[in-house]
């Protein structure tokens, strides 16, 4: 009987030792594959993350391209898809800045191609030329959200991960201009990716080389001459201080107005978490005040030239989030309701003016039998509305200039300056001949009640009014009228 019990508890024993073994053997398969560091790509997998992640980010900033469809600044149009258009259809109209040198042709080289390829593809309506630039950016942005989700989860984990990446999701200046092609967005996603691959492999000196060479090769090729765009811009800028004439902001800006706008509803938890953040990061935090600083020493201020830091508050805001314990579920939807407001409206109201009109000026071109003989004049603050990469179509068009003073001569005005000085005068020493008055006539309603004797006289009706803003400032107003010059007819307002 002894020796039955024994054989039974042999059996047994081995039994439960090769259970273990194979339990071993799953595990350390399981470990080698979910391995934070040294993971693989997986089947599902994108970009290094799940495919539905990945998707879902897709997804979310092309819904975020087409549900911004307002201005913001001029040069998400002047300084890339106004320059593309002009390399590829040899038509359109070229800032200053390009004959200066100070703008280098990397980046409006990207739509350049998008557009060179759809000319191939005989594709190249006006729609398409408008959105997929914009779309493309929406790409990009959405691989940059990836990958800061993918950056916190290898520096610490997925809990703290998953409310970065809501925090940069749901802020509404990055709803606002993650999809714009401006070089600040850019500069944002760039920032991003550097960001991911710096605290895990270090510095990449020798790729910033290679990209300073490769900026240099492409503005060769354009400017027809080598020319380091960087120091132009940098001498302009700031030794010389000349973008002064665009605007002046005192030096606390940034901190007392920019960017606690920029941050909105995210301020108090961005405050919050560089309280709770480890150490490591301070590095992020002492990036972010640096920028500020270094910018606050410029006249000129804007809020967009900030925009490539907010990426690294989004993470002190996580770690607030994750921080929080009762108030939580509140923090989040006082977060998501409060910036989704802020981002519907200014992405589907604020400042839409500027873009409709220029949608009615696209049916003068495609729609009308005498397209030819159309004109238009935009009398409006200088780069008001984009041009020609709007239009698609070289239809006579003018708007007031405001280039610079570049030959330093006291009490300068450009011709948008002028023009605004006494409206009705440059009006009657402009047109003094009736030949030469444009067909069409574009201006803020602001400016109507002061010109209307001109427009009376000249034969102009009101045919088309789009709104533009419930905050009209300046020479800004609320509403953007069109006027068609009529040879017969009354003048009848709508």
């Amino acid at each position: 009987m002894r020796q039955e019990g024994d054989d039974s508890r042999l059996f047994f024993r081995g039994f439960q030792n090769r259970s273990q073994e194979k339990m071993k053997l799953r595990k350390r398969k399981s470990t080698l594959y979910l391995s934070p560091r040294k993971s693989t790509l997986r089947h599902g997998d994108l970009l290094g993350e799940n495919i539905y992640l990945v998707l879902f980010t897709i997804a979310l900033r092309i819904c975020n391209c087409f549900l911004v469809q307002t201005s913001f600044v001029p040069d998400e149009y002047w300084q890339s898809l106004e320059v593309a258009h002009h390399m590829v259809f040899n038509y359109g109209y070229l800032t200053w800045e390009w004959t200066e040198r100070l703008r280098g042709y990397t980046y409006p080289l990207i739509f350049a191609s998008i557009y060179k390829v759809l000319h191939l593809l005989r594709k190249d309506n006006v729609q398409l030329l408008i959105w997929i630039p914009r779309l493309a950016q929406a790409l990009l942005s959405a691989i940059a959200d990836i990958r800061l989700y993918s950056l916190m989860k290898q520096l610490e984990n997925q809990q703290m991960a998953k409310w970065v990446f809501f925090c940069q999701l749901c802020s509404w200046f990055t709803w606002y201009c993650c999809t714009r092609t401006l070089t600040n967005t850019m500069e944002t996603v760039l920032t991003i990716i550097a960001l991911f691959y710096y605290p895990l492999e270090g510095s990449k000196s020798m790729n910033r080389f290679v990209t300073l060479s490769l900026s240099l090769i492409v503005d060769r090729i354009f400017f027809g001459q080598w020319t380091l765009v960087q120091y132009n811009f940098l001498k302009f800028n700031v030794l010389q201080n000349l973008g002064t004439f665009y605007g002046s902001h005192p030096w606390h800006w940034y901190f007392s107005q920019g960017f606690p706008a920029v941050l909105g509803t995210h301020l108090p938890f961005f405050i919050h978490g560089c309280f709770l953040a480890p150490k490591r990061y301070r590095i992020l935090l002492v990036t972010v005040l640096w920028t500020l600083l270094v910018y606050s020493m410029l006249s000129h201020k804007e809020f967009r030239f900030i925009y490539p830091v907010l990426p690294f508050c989004m993470v002190f805001c996580g770690y607030s989030l994750n921080h929080l314990k009762t108030w939580k579920k509140p923090a989040l939807s006082f977060l998501f309701l409060s910036n989704m407001l802020l981002a519907l409206y200014t992405g589907l109201v604020h400042q839409r003016g500027t873009l409709d009109v220029m949608t009615h000026v696209q049916e003068l071109c495609y729609n009308k039998p005498n397209k030819s003989s159309a004109s238009v004049f935009i009398m409006m603050p200088c780069h008001s509305t984009p041009y020609y990469s709007h239009v698609h179509y070289p239809l006579p068009m003018r708007f007031l200039q405001c280039s610079p003073d570049l030959t330093g001569k006291s009490q300068y005005l450009d011709e948008a300056d002028i023009f605004y000085l006494n409206p009705l005068n440059w009006l009657d020493k402009e047109f003094h001949n009736d030949s030469t008055l444009p067909t069409h006539l574009i201006i803020f309603s602001i400016l109507e009640k002061e010109i209307s004797t001109f427009l009376i006289s000249s034969n102009y009706e009101r045919t088309a009014v789009f709104f533009h803003t419930h905050l009209p400032e300046g020479r800004t107003g609320s509403h953007i009228y069109v006027y068609e010059r009529k040879l017969k007819g009354t003048f009848n307002r709508r």
